[in-house]
């Protein structure tokens, strides 16, 4: 579960200031039924456990909103700095490790909540997440493992384009070259990081059934009405969770590493391409999100 909620709010809120949208504060806030609804397409859940979900997303978006959005804040601000510079690999990595922090932060708040339902949920429940599973697994096959490597590396290509075309506006031929370059000098290989997201798959569904095994679902109560499962199943779930970023798998953390290296050396280059007018656009896209964090926090 833990998966689940950090990618459903890395895309709510992290991906929220990299990503183009007109209607960015609506977006975020309609997060917490959009998570909803993320979620439950992942375990189906049942009546009784459909309401307290609810309460826990929207307790948990509040903390969001209060201890998040002022830091996204200052971090755009510090981004339109570096947008108007020159930059090295050094200061794209840095970056990157700020976002991967937020990350941290954000499935850490959301450990006691997840391991809750974890505890919940039935075999159907269960059954249902591992066919999810697989259809996701389906997914990622078609768009990266299919096909020959001049139609993967499109289709790579494809999606790089759209990223970078949001801050940058209209990559030229010789950055779309650069682009195409850097992701063939890539050590990312599909088939290695898919054996990973099936094991990542796996150990979700051991760690809910072990914990299932060893703590049932005994709960307490906080204050505020939330449950508080048993400190021992957090653990093991936090353990998990851990394991996303700091792979078991042996040889998979320096090839980690290297990916994180390639691709903060491509940002640089890429960046280090882009021309005067360029630049101010990423400025003005990255001041029009800084406004929008700012303008949420203060809804609060």
């Amino acid at each position: 579960m833990g998966r689940i909620i950090a990618r459903t709010l890395l895309l709510l809120g992290v991906a929220l200031v990299l990503v183009a949208c007109s209607a960015t504060r609506v977006a975020y806030n309609q997060a917490p039924n959009f998570a909803y609804w993320r979620i439950d397409g992942f375990v189906d859940f049942t009546d009784t456990q459909s309401p307290q979900a609810r309460q826990e997303l929207d307790r948990f978006f509040a903390w969001h909103r209060r201890a998040e959005l002022p830091l996204y804040a200052e971090r755009l601000a510090q981004w339109q700095a570096l947008a108007l510079k020159d930059i090295t690999p050094e200061q794209a990595c840095t970056e990157f490790e700020a976002v991967r922090d937020s990350l941290r932060r954000m499935t850490e708040q959301g450990l006691e909540p997840l391991t809750a339902l974890a505890l919940q949920l039935g075999p159907q429940q269960l059954e249902h997440l591992k066919r999810h599973q697989a259809k996701g697994d389906e997914t990622f096959e078609k768009d990266f493992v299919r096909g020959s490597p001049a139609q993967r590396l499109d289709r790579r290509m494809d999606r790089a384009i759209d990223r970078y075309e949001t801050l940058y506006g209209a990559l030229n031929a010789g950055q779309r070259d650069l682009l195409q370059a850097g992701l063939q000098r890539s050590p990312w290989d599909p088939q290695r990081s898919f054996a990973e997201r099936q094991r990542r798959q796996a150990a979700l569904l051991q760690t809910i059934r072990d914990i299932q095994a060893s703590h049932g679902a005994a709960f307490s109560s906080t204050a505020n009405g939330a449950r508080k499962p048993p400190p021992q199943a957090v653990a093991a779930v936090r353990t998990w969770s851990q394991r996303l970023l700091d792979s078991p798998t042996p040889g998979y953390a320096a090839y980690s590493a290297s990916l994180v290296r390639e691709g903060c050396a491509q940002f640089a280059q890429l960046h280090n391409s882009t021309s005067p007018e360029q630049r101010a656009h990423a400025v003005g896209v990255l001041k029009g999100y800084e406004a929008d964090m700012r303008a949420l926090v203060a809804q609060d």
